[in-house]
């Protein structure tokens, strides 16, 4: 096949523009075109008054025909081959499969990770600290309607991962030459997302859908020969020294006291698993302390962001409800940016400790919910927190400790509006029926306050530099009656668990750190990408150790 890029069209173009377009640029009949497909379907909204769909199509001819044109177009850098867009499997199980690979976290990437390797029979060993993805929806529905934490099941914790509850965003900017979120999608597809996550080019899914696609994604699992178990928290691992005087895993303990044996285990275990950090290191474990930000939740009307970002053509069903990515560089040497934008979504509770409060972003598929929010937060690293690898841990507990005070100590969120933030003044002197046209969306519940005291000085001092700012760039971003909750401190975790090229940690052989609480992803796609890379990695292991 091949591939046309760049394919600019108004947002009303009829039917048939597609096709004809393929034939002007391609410069063949009708009778020559047998078909295409959509690969990428994304916009330009810069002329509000003139916003185009952007296009990349795969088009079939015949193979003499294409041999012909890749020839004819060969200077034209958007004219190519078609890449092999199919997944590749690098290795099979050996049939005297000695021990079973174990991966610890049934998030993104433990879930992507534990698939490939049962799809390529290995019968993987799948823990997870929480509940099914049913249970667990309960036990997180439970916190937000009656304050009642269970702290192994909640929004970090559980079948799925932190992913499950949010906007399920399927974007990434991490490098992919080898196709691995094609093969991410594909599954997803099979396993009930929307068709048009293929294609478009910010595909996101929402948490009711994620629901009963990752309980289809475990019942696959199983039925290859791979094995899960929930409420399997990881209390211990067993290490033996190496003849080369290193460490080498051999197995790990549950919180039950069971104890499996495995020279290949992944850890997967997302950016809230504190105390497995803390085990980790206890055990020897190679960690750096890593860059991660802080911050606040902002919501605004999704009909403001609509607005600025479509002008006329906002409510456009191609164009959905309007998102945005800011990033400003303040004064003060820090950097302010908008994190994982939820349109017309709600602020949750993702605390997954007692007495804390931390915010995060949720939206559903349809994402018509009547508020947009997103984090605003200020990049800090390991400078900011001194005093070893966990030190970062110890400054997110702090301020989530410090939120759930300021919020009345009953796991009600801190909130002050944007106006009150800007000009200093402490919306604590307000009542909730005071508020503009943002309705807070936060449950439990929010409590107005001061939000200066929620964060340190020089976070404080870059948000309030950088909201005028983003304002210039999203007109009513600064409005009055935007509302800020906070915090937001869990954008990522606070640490990296260092690995070679083999994917094993640098000082302990057979354990694979993964995902986004290695410090190797940043969301669902890319630790969906770095559990395939995982698994692979287990496989080709696994075989050499067999010959």
């Amino acid at each position: 096949m091949i591939r046309i890029s760049n394919i600019n069209l108004p947002l009303d173009h009829d039917d048939q523009a597609l096709s004809q377009n393929i034939l002007t640029t391609l410069e063949i009949s009708k009778d020559q075109l047998i078909s295409f497909n959509m690969f990428r379907r994304g916009y330009d909204a810069r002329k509000k008054t003139k916003i185009l769909l952007i296009y990349t199509l795969d088009v079939e001819v015949s193979a003499e025909l294409e041999e012909q044109l890749l020839v004819k177009f060969a200077d034209n850098q958007l004219i190519k081959q078609t890449p092999d867009l199919d997944y590749h499997f690098v290795a099979e199980a050996p049939e005297d499969l000695q021990q079973r690979p174990i991966i610890v976290g049934f998030g993104p990437c433990g879930l992507l990770a534990g698939l490939t390797l049962a799809q390529m029979g290995y019968n993987p060993i799948i823990l997870d600290r929480g509940k099914e993805v049913r249970e667990r929806t309960k036990d997180t529905f439970g916190f937000w309607r009656q304050k009642k934490l269970n702290t192994e099941s909640n929004v970090q914790f559980g079948e799925g991962g932190a992913g499950t509850f949010s906007d399920g965003k399927l974007y990434s900017q991490v490098k992919d030459p080898k196709q691995y979120s094609r093969k991410v999608l594909t599954e997803f597809v099979a396993s009930g997302a929307p068709d048009e996550i293929m294609y478009v080019s910010k595909p996101h899914i929402g948490t009711f859908k994620l629901v009963s696609m990752v309980e289809k994604m475990r019942a696959e699992i199983i039925r290859l020969g791979g094995e899960i178990r929930f409420s399997s928290r990881v209390d211990d691992i067993e290490l033996e020294k190496t003849e080369e005087g290193n460490q080498r895993i051999t197995g790990l303990t549950l919180s039950s006291g069971e104890k499996l044996i495995s020279d290949h285990i992944a850890f997967a275990i997302g950016h809230s698993a504190r105390d497995t950090f803390e085990m980790l290191f206890n055990k020897g474990i190679y960690i750096e302390a890593k860059p991660f930000s802080i911050g606040f939740r902002i919501e605004h009307e999704q009909s403001t962001i609509d607005a600025a970002r479509f002008g006329p053509n906002a409510g456009n069903e191609i164009l959905g409800a309007a998102d945005y990515k800011l990033v400003h560089h303040c004064k003060n040497g820090r950097s302010v940016y908008s994190f994982c934008m939820c349109p017309g979504g709600t602020v949750v509770a993702a605390t997954s400790e007692k007495n804390r409060v931390v915010t995060n972003g949720m939206s559903q598929y349809s994402r018509n919910e009547r508020n947009a929010n997103s984090a605003v937060v200020v990049g800090i690293d390991p400078n900011d927190y001194p005093g070893g690898p966990l030190a970062g841990i110890e400054l997110q507990r702090q301020l989530e400790s410090n939120a759930y005070v300021l919020g009345g100590s009953d796991y009600d969120a801190p909130a002050q509006t944007v106006g009150d933030f800007l000009k200093g003044i402490d919306s604590g002197k307000k009542d909730l029926d005071s508020l503009g046209s943002v309705k807070p969306s936060f449950k439990p519940g929010i409590k107005l306050t001061d939000l200066s005291k929620a964060l340190p000085d020089f976070a404080v001092d870059a948000i309030r530099e950088a909201i005028p700012a983003f304002n210039r760039k999203i007109k009513g971003f600064a409005k009055d009656d935007a509302l800020l909750t906070g915090v937001e401190t869990r954008t990522s975790a606070p640490i990296s668990i260092k690995r070679d090229e083999t994917f094993q940690s640098i000082n302990t052989q057979g354990l694979y750190p993964a995902g986004e609480g290695a410090g190797y992803a940043g969301g669902i796609m890319s630790a969906a990408i770095d559990g395939i890379k995982i698994a692979e990695a287990m496989a080709l292991s696994i075989n050499e150790k067999s010959n």
